[in-house]
């Protein structure tokens, strides 16, 4: 699990806001808000419990090979949602994060942004893990047609 995301404890906390941007927003005010705030994040909580984080945003596109809900074409929140995940420690920590000065005013900046107002969800990490190289998948190929039962 380690190796996806280092220094990522096997039962720490992972972290999803759901971003719908207003009217009037643009990604990048979105991207600026969000970047000033992870810096600050990555400044004064990387001691006390935070371990990386990632920013995407919703591309359109939709996967009709892995959706069970029809054949859409494009999701309507194509550029206007985006998904803020960040991992940490503790859940305790986390939190402590959240009520730190240096904090409040930036999350409120990205807030002001938000047509859905904010719900961040916790989530206890259950699995993760990188794709093989090309050799290490040869050779899961490999040992799965010897031993497949």
């Amino acid at each position: 699990m380690s190796s996806l995301i280092p220094n990522f404890p096997h039962d720490g906390v992972v972290t999803v806001n759901r971003v719908i941007l207003k009217d009037g927003f643009t990604v990048d005010d979105l991207q600026e808000r969000v970047a000033v705030l992870c810096e600050n994040v990555k400044t004064y909580h990387s001691d006390t419990g935070f371990v990386g984080g990632f920013v995407c945003l919703n591309s359109g596109d939709v996967s009709n090979e892995g959706s069970t809900v029809g054949q859409a074409v494009e999701s309507p929140l194509k550029g206007k949602e985006a998904l803020i995940v960040t991992f940490w420690r503790s859940m305790e920590e986390h939190e402590d994060s959240h009520r730190s000065e240096t904090f409040q005013p930036l999350f409120q900046d990205v807030l002001a942004l938000c047509e859905n107002g904010n719900e961040e969800i916790a989530y206890d990490m259950l699995w993760a893990g990188k794709g093989y190289s090309e050799e290490e998948a040869k050779a899961a190929r490999e040992a799965k047609a010897r031993h497949a039962a």
